[in-house]
């Protein structure tokens, strides 16, 4: 796959992979409330209980992040026989992660963090939990596992926080099979110098943690600036022996090196009011999946850089859906394609299809304005991916969409509308035209066929013509029901203007 392949297309894919994750699983727990008074037994505030959650962590939060995104996943980790195992089990399960690969051990207790907030704010965190007394039964126990479950993963995570799971024993299982299957491998840890000579495909130290591979008594604080981050990189791969590091640095982005010395910085996405926990696993998360489906680590890291973004956002342990992911992936294409014309866009279309077309593959075309993109727009493009097996979608460019008869100028620009069309699960291919109908671009597609709603059944189309010159057919479905977009926008304002009213009362 090359390195500029589409990122909508490589996030598709996630759904074809399973990944492996092995390392130390925590539970994450939040205690929130408000504060309203002092302690009379001490300065500390009293807090009554608002709400209370608890979400998978460390390595449970990376495979809580991956079957999010759309892979089946496999998780190998150490708990105890405690309350903290089950209630980490039943976070594990409500997010679709299978628990038969957690190894339970009397003599060692589930990780777990427990965060209090009082008003949002962070009071104190408890850490607790202990699994260095497991036994050599234990560690050969979750070897087998992870032999077992690596036979059948497209890509390997490894999340090593230190606590033991990822014994010395462990790793030398890992360097063996991979020889014969040389899968991705992602390693998240924090002290990479004991992973040398497994070959890592990637990397995903922080800046600190890059700099005490190669500066053990070095200093530890101050600013870095990219060539001298650069420089840990090299020296970093150099040591350990990995192809490539992606060294996260915050709110800076992502700063690529290659074991060749090429090195790549992709920024960060700005956010306000930044959420780092479990960010990390969000992204580590996402380029694992990335390089399983065939990105290079380049393309890989901007996907993962795009899910982190989401991940900060949010409150808490929180976990990005593969949805959510391809319409931020959408948006990343079309930010890449903006310098190239409506035609040089339909031409890469145009090549795609014709693959299509020599593998047997039915096109489907069908075309709309879409702005705001309602249930109605989402099962009706559903419906038309049935006739077929790849389905592109025009969208009207905002010039062709006010030329239309009787049609709304569009609130939402050409941009926002094409990106979001082009993240929905049916639709394979989406591409502006800017005429009044789309018969050029059926002209340049040559599609099966060309789909068309119920509302047209009474109506000659302009563009069938077209359909007959490339030997397609038009297909009227019938309408999905549901609001209009015209309904929608008329709701809208009425509601708004409801709204006003009461305030002037």
């Amino acid at each position: 796959m090359g390195s500029r392949a589409r990122a909508v297309e490589i996030v598709r894919r996630f759904r074809r992979l399973r990944a492996l994750v092995v390392g130390d699983v925590m539970l994450d727990s939040y205690l929130e409330g408000t504060a309203s008074r002092l302690c009379t037994e001490g300065p500390v505030p009293v807090l009554r209980k608002l709400a209370e959650e608890r979400a998978p962590g460390g390595a449970a939060n990376v495979a809580a992040n991956l079957r999010a995104l759309g892979a089946k996943v496999d998780l190998v980790g150490l708990v105890g026989m405690d309350p903290a195992a089950g209630l980490l089990r039943a976070a594990l399960a409500e997010r679709g992660v299978p628990d038969s690969g957690l190894v339970a051990d009397d003599r060692v207790e589930t990780l777990h963090k427990l965060r209090i907030l009082a008003d949002d704010q962070y009071v104190v965190r408890f850490d607790e939990g202990e699994t260095a007394g497991a036994g050599a039964a234990v560690h050969a126990d979750l070897a087998t596992r992870f032999e077992a479950a690596f036979e059948r993963c497209d890509v390997v995570v490894v999340s090593d926080y230190r606590y033991g799971v990822v014994s010395d024993g462990l790793l030398q299982r890992l360097r063996v099979p991979r020889a014969e299957r040389p899968v991705p491998l992602v390693v998240d840890s924090k002290d990479l110098s004991r992973f040398r000579g497994v070959g890592a495909t990637v990397v995903t130290p922080n800046l600190l943690e890059a700099r005490l591979v190669v500066e053990p008594s070095g200093r530890l604080d101050g600013q870095v600036d990219l060539p001298e981050g650069e420089a840990i990189g090299r020296r970093l791969l150099a040591a350990i022996g990995a192809e490539q590091a992606a060294i996260t640095m915050a709110g800076n982005g992502v700063l690529l090196v290659s074991r060749d010395g090429a090195a790549r910085h992709i920024p960060a996405h700005p956010v306000a009011r930044a959420n780092d926990v479990g960010a990390g696993d969000t992204f580590t998360a996402a380029l694992a999946l990335a390089l399983g489906a065939g990105a290079p680590a380049s393309r890989g890291v901007e996907i993962g850089v795009d899910a982190a973004g989401i991940a900060v956002s949010r409150r808490r342990t929180a976990v990005v859906g593969h949805q959510e992911l391809l319409q931020r992936a959408s948006l990343r294409d079309e930010g890449a394609e903006a310098g190239t014309t409506g035609a040089a866009a339909l031409t890469q279309v145009a090549r795609a299809l014709e693959e299509a077309r020599l593998a047997g593959r039915t096109v489907v075309f069908t075309n709309g304005v879409f702005d705001i993109l309602h249930a109605g727009h989402v099962r009706f493009l559903r419906a038309a991916k049935s006739l077929g097996d790849v389905l592109v979608v025009g969208v009207n460019s905002d010039r062709s969409a006010r030329s239309l008869p009787g049609e709304r100028w569009p609130i939402n620009g050409e941009r926002d509308r094409l990106a979001l069309v082009a993240a929905l699960d049916a639709v394979d291919h989406a591409v502006l035209f800017d005429e009044a109908d789309p018969a050029a671009a059926i002209r340049a597609l040559r599609p099966h066929v060309h789909a068309k709603g119920g509302d047209y059944a009474d109506e000659p189309l302009p563009e069938a013509a077209a359909v007959a010159e490339v030997g397609g057919r038009v297909a009227i479905l019938p309408l999905a029901g549901g609001p209009s977009t015209d309904e929608v926008v008329d709701r809208i304002l009425s509601q708004a203007l409801g709204a006003e009213a009461g305030t002037q009362r």
